[in-house]
């Protein structure tokens, strides 16, 4: 199936080739969603310490994936992997539905989009763990974000699942579509 998403991936995106930088809190499934499209497969992850950078492109898409973990402590070192990104990928864990968390992620999202690097770059919000129940749907994950109140880029939010693949190509899609319209919009190409 990785050659599947691979082939996806290449008709998506043709010829060019875009940088995405993938973000999220601890737990959120970033390395899991990574696997899955990368080789299909499902793997067993410990919590991330530190940071972990694995770069894996698909077809004409390049997937630069900075596992921080999320720790509040080492957020402020997402923004040294912004630069030249084509677009952002925030991952939530639409299971963990505590106040709490989802304050953290909100946080961590705002922080994110206030980067010059990312300035009107489309954020895709991937709701990972829709195969568990109890997980929220889009709406309440857009809602709790405050994604209505932004204005200066394309937004979407995907529900997904990274153990069974449901709903990654199409963010993907999505993804695809709002890369080449900022690269139109904007007089840029790659």
């Amino acid at each position: 199936m990785g050659v599947f998403f691979s082939k996806v991936i290449s008709r998506l995106f043709g010829k060019k080739s875009a940088r995405i930088v993938m973000v999220g809190l601890d737990a959120a499934g970033k390395t899991t969603i990574l696997h899955k499209l990368a080789y299909n497969e499902n793997i067993e992850t410990v919590p991330t310490i530190g940071f972990t950078l694995q770069q894996v492109t698909q077809g004409k898409l390049q997937f630069d994936v900075w596992d921080i973990g999320g720790q509040e402590e080492l957020r402020h070192l997402w923004k040294h992997y912004y630069r030249n990104s084509d677009a952002l990928v925030f991952v939530v864990d639409s299971a963990d539905t505590q106040v709490a968390r989802k304050s953290e992620a909100k946080i961590a999202l705002e922080g994110a989009l206030q980067s010059e690097d990312l300035k009107g770059v489309p954020l895709l919000v991937l709701a990972n763990k829709q195969d568990l129940t109890g997980a929220m749907k889009k709406e309440v994950i857009a809602e709790f974000l405050g994604l209505s109140l932004l204005q200066d880029r394309q937004w979407f939010v995907q529900e997904c699942s990274a153990v069974t693949g449901k709903g990654l190509v199409d963010g993907l899609q999505w993804l695809s579509d709002a890369v080449q319209t900022n690269w139109t919009q904007n007089g840029q190409k790659k």
